[in-house]
């Protein structure tokens, strides 16, 4: 049996607090008035976005969340889906983090925002990871 690299539990415990943070953001769009509502006090502009698009934001939150959690368990159990999913995710973000950069004037939270995924991406895409998820573990 191949010894699972090093970056895969760190990156699946990136993905749980990722996991964590949209659930919990998105109870608190579902059910406003609940003490979950003062942890947008560590992201006022994210708040503002996400209120103006109504409750309802609160459901693709929770499927992001469902999603990370299971490609964070699926990374750790060495399947291969959750090493493309994760691939794609942080792929995703590093441009999007960009933009909100521009788009708030936020550099720190911004630059932030793209280095843990770039930090993932980068982990993800060696070769000793690649490897490991070349082949569908049982």
């Amino acid at each position: 049996m191949e010894k699972r690299p090093t970056a895969i539990p760190i990156v699946s415990a990136f993905l749980f607090a990722a996991a964590a943070a949209a659930a919990v953001a998105g109870c608190s769009l579902l059910f406003p008035g609940t003490l979950l509502d003062r942890l947008w006090e560590l992201n006022k502009p994210g708040e503002e976005f996400f209120r103006a698009l109504g409750r309802i934001a609160g459901v693709p939150l929770m499927i992001l969340g469902a999603a990370m959690l299971a490609a964070g368990l699926g990374l750790l159990r060495g399947r291969n889906w959750a090493w493309w999913f994760a691939v794609v995710l942080f792929a995703i973000h590093i441009p999007l983090d960009v933009v909100a950069s521009v788009v708030t004037g936020d550099w720190l939270r911004s630059a932030r925002g793209v280095l843990i995924p770039a930090v993932g991406l980068y982990a993800l895409t060696r070769r000793i990871v690649r490897r490991y998820f070349a082949h569908e573990r049982q």
